[in-house]
């Protein structure tokens, strides 16, 4: 299997799934141990003596056909008699893989409605395995019975100790369960086990642990749903690990409940990907593709476990959600225990840097561009009112360099920081400190969390310094809800899926995306020709050069005086899609050269050595080129956006997202590509219209949500002029599906 075929894999549906069903794998009455042994270090005993271990309390049956006792506890010959002694939600089956699907009957007769299955051999084997895992998925539906796994290491509820698992994790001398309102769903068992330890040694409290295996039937998404739903403790956000993706719009539902969610999605390579002769299908790799994806799931996607177990931080430690109020005291604040929002409702993008370290502000501001967000701008209020806190050798320029002395006042250092924080176009504050020792950390604890509770505004922190220097620091600021970080592009990570995760609650519950795409005008996509398909653009409303197709030479001539004595003459040949690398494009052409063109046009042939037409068109003035093109992926219809023109796939800079989309997504694809630059006016050139360009992408937009299955819409370039003088569309091609190799 390809990776793309991997990331796009849906998972079996099963429309009588409901989150109550699984919650035994967390919060069971009891636990059945299919495959249970007595010799120590066994995987068949490791879960009964991990479930005695961490504290649970809810009937632990171990089954073995001999009904010998496993770790001083009785033991039963099958499930069913494990069930007459008390009740059994969840079995665990660690049996050889050939007698896991009698293992299953056995659950399903006992009553249990869902099994852990712990044992390998199947899909991940070989063909054999995989056909011995769709006989496992089959009598499962037919008996009723959710499976999860196989191969898989199992769950962990913290709240209630059910470790119902055999990762060599809880094996650890010093392992505590640390709980908490995240959950953790993973679809490596080894490898999500080792994050748990990370998460676990750094104070990271999660609620549910759960290893979803080979996802024959349950997979990671129908878990981070139902985690979702849980209310003791209540879940807060969800982080995952996955290596394929299923039901996406379960996650969107997630996040549009207000819970976040950061995947750490494997394969990032673009194998799989499919090779396509149009530009956009080039482009559009299965690892873009799952970006888009995920992001229009709302869901922030991580490049490592350190990333994803920061952003648990974050989820933990910054609420989420309600503006800033104004106390009586006549300063910005928040109602006792409200989440904290940054001004303004919709972003978080503005940052105010807070340092004691000329080199961590540089930092800082360096990871803040770098990450799509912006040094805020200080009001020329707010500095005036620091250049009567901070000494003349510091800055008050952002980033705010108090210096040591100002940090060693906790009366200016608060005065400094309620400064920053009041600033109307200050989203959020990432402290940065290098070497805090002693007392300076409770000093500067203080000061933060104070700020931050009476402002309401996200205060991150770095602390860049060995763990000697203050060993109970990360503690002290943990404890004072403060996430901090030892480098300054780690806090900005951070911030920046913070803000990701405020973007996508302020666009939930029905935006112009959920909104059904118009129907194209008629015959919009009958015609794959460049002629016919700009005709049809045109009479869509969207701007295309004027021009018309010629017949012969004194009909090409004829048509360059229409132009106005200079003119663009474009071979129209079935087939050929790329126009310029084969000269099928001729520039500047004058009366003079109209024949010469026209019959060196005229006599390329299309792969299947068709002739086409000639096409001439008015000359259009230099500007910034794009590419806007669609095309069909497993995970949806994406739209490409990005720099044009005859290098576009030599640059590749492109941004893409899953159709429909809206202005803001439009605006966004432009700003994180270099056509923000362009279309800014780089190297003394006028600022184009990027206003005209946006409406035309989001007009394309909706007619690309009509093309037929499985076409693919190329349009490049798409020439932006000079300001107010709006686009063209200087080349247009379409493939349909029937039309493809």
């Amino acid at each position: 299997m390809t990776s793309e075929q991997a990331s796009a894999s849906p998972l079996p549906a099963r429309p009588d799934a409901r989150p109550a069903a699984l919650r035994p794998l967390w919060v069971a009455r009891g636990i059945a141990v299919v495959g249970a042994s007595d010799r120590a270090g066994a995987v068949g005993r490791l879960p009964v003596q991990f479930l005695q271990r961490y504290g649970y309390t809810g009937g632990i049956y171990p089954v073995r056909p001999d009904g010998a006792p496993v770790a001083g506890l009785t033991s039963y010959p099958s499930v069913e008699e494990a069930a007459r002694a008390g009740e059994v939600d969840v079995a665990m089956v660690m049996v050889a893989a050939d007698k896991v699907v009698a293992a299953v009957q056995d659950c399903a007769a006992a009553g249990v409605g869902v099994v852990i299955v712990c044992s390998s051999g199947f899909a991940e084997t070989g063909p054999a395995g995989a056909a011995l895992q769709d006989e496992l998925v089959r009598v499962a539906g037919e008996l009723g019975v959710r499976v999860l796994g196989p191969n898989c290491i199992g769950t962990v509820g913290t709240a209630t100790g059910q470790v119902s698992s055999f990762s060599p994790l809880f094996s650890g001398a010093s392992t505590q369960l640390v709980p908490g309102g995240i959950g953790f769903v993973s679809q490596s068992g080894a490898l999500g086990y080792g994050a748990v330890s990370l998460a676990f040694e750094r104070g990271l409290g999660l609620g549910w642990v759960v290893n979803t295996g080979n996802e024959a039937d349950i997979g990671a998404t129908e878990v981070m749903a139902a985690l979702a739903e849980e209310q003791q403790p209540r879940c807060t956000g969800l982080l995952g690990y996955a290596e394929s993706l299923g039901d996406l719009s379960s996650l969107a539902r997630v996040t549009a409940s207000g819970v976040p969610v950061a995947m750490l999605k494997a394969g990032r390579s673009d194998a799989g990907a499919r090779a396509a002769a149009s530009h956009t299908g080039a482009l559009a790799t299965g690892d873009k593709v799952v970006d888009a994806a995920l992001r229009r799931a709302g869901v922030v996607r991580v490049d490592d476990v350190e990333e994803l177990l920061d952003v648990g931080d974050v989820m933990v430690l910054v609420p989420l959600v309600q503006d800033r109020q104004v106390g009586s005291d006549g300063v910005p604040g928040r109602a006792p225990g409200a989440p904290l929002r940054q001004p303004g409702g919709a972003r978080l993008r503005r940052i105010a840097v807070v340092t004691t370290s000329g080199g961590s502000g540089i930092l800082a501001a360096d990871a803040i561009e770098a990450r799509g967000l912006e040094l805020a701008a200080l009001a020329d209020d707010t500095l005036a009112d620091l250049d009567q806190i901070v000494p003349a050798y510091g800055s008050t320029a952002n980033p705010v360099d108090v210096t040591a002395s100002v940090m060693s006042n906790p009366d200016l250092f608060d005065q400094a920081l309620t400064t920053i924080a009041q600033d109307p176009g200050v989203d959020a504050i990432v402290a940065c400190f290098c070497v805090l020792t002693g007392s300076d950390v409770d000093a500067v604890v203080q000061a933060l969390a104070r700020v931050r509770e009476r402002t309401g505004v996200p205060v991150v922190v770095t602390r860049t310094g060995a763990d000697h220097l203050a060993p109970d620091a990360a503690a002290t600021m943990r404890a004072a809800g403060l996430p901090v970080y030892p480098t300054p592009a780690r806090a900005v990570r951070a911030v920046a899926a913070l803000a990701q995760f405020v973007q996508a609650g302020s666009r939930a519950g029905g935006n112009d995306r959920d909104q059904p795409a118009g129907h194209a005008p008629p015959d919009l996509w009958a015609h794959t020709d460049e002629s016919s398909l700009k005709q049809a653009l045109a009479g869509a409303g969207l701007p295309v050069p004027v021009g018309r197709l010629v017949s012969d030479r004194d009909d090409a001539l004829a048509a360059v005086e229409q132009a106005g004595g200079q003119a663009v003459f474009k071979a129209v040949v079935p087939g050929l899609l790329h126009k310029s690398e084969a000269g099928g494009v001729v520039l500047d052409v004058t009366s003079e050269r109209a024949a010469e063109v026209y019959d060196r046009l005229g006599a390329l042939r299309g792969p299947d050595g068709s002739a086409g037409q000639v096409l001439v068109e008015e000359m259009v003035p230099p500007g910034v080129e794009v590419l806007v093109g669609s095309a069909d992926t497993p995970l949806g219809r994406i739209l490409t956006v990005g720099v044009g023109g005859v290098l576009t796939e030599v640059v590749a800079d492109v941004a893409l997202r899953l159709l429909p989309i809206d202005r803001q997504d439009v605006e966004e694809m432009v700003d994180e590509t270099r056509l923000r630059l362009l279309l800014a006016g780089a190297r003394g050139r006028p600022p184009a219209d990027r206003a005209a360009l946006v409406d035309t992408i989001a007009a394309l937009a909706d007619l690309a949500a009509t093309l037929p299955a499985g076409a693919e819409l190329d349009l490049n370039p798409i020439t932006v002029l000079a300001e107010g003088d709006g686009v063209r569309i200087l080349d247009a091609a379409l493939a349909l599906a029937d039309e493809e190799d």
